[in-house]
């Protein structure tokens, strides 16, 4: 969605719930676009990847290669 500035200026609230809603608007100045409204996209969740890489750990805990070394696989990845 296209809105002139001066428009945004005076529906601003109405944009914005567009925009919590999924839309993206761009606010334009005499037809070119100088600015966007877009939804804030949720942050990095330290939390999260710490329990997600502890489970990787802990799942891979007592895996054998059966004698086959690292260096092998990855080089047979590259081929």
């Amino acid at each position: 969605m296209q809105v002139p500035i001066f428009e945004a200026k005076n529906r601003l609230s109405a944009l914005v719930v567009e925009v919590e809603r999924g839309a993206e608007v761009t606010i334009t100045r005499r037809g070119i676009a100088v600015a966007k409204l877009v939804p804030v996209v949720p942050s990095f969740d330290r939390e999260k990847a710490q329990r997600a890489a502890e489970g990787l750990r802990q799942t891979s805990r007592g895996t054998k290669l059966g004698g086959l070394k690292i260096k092998d696989l990855v080089n047979e990845g590259r081929s």
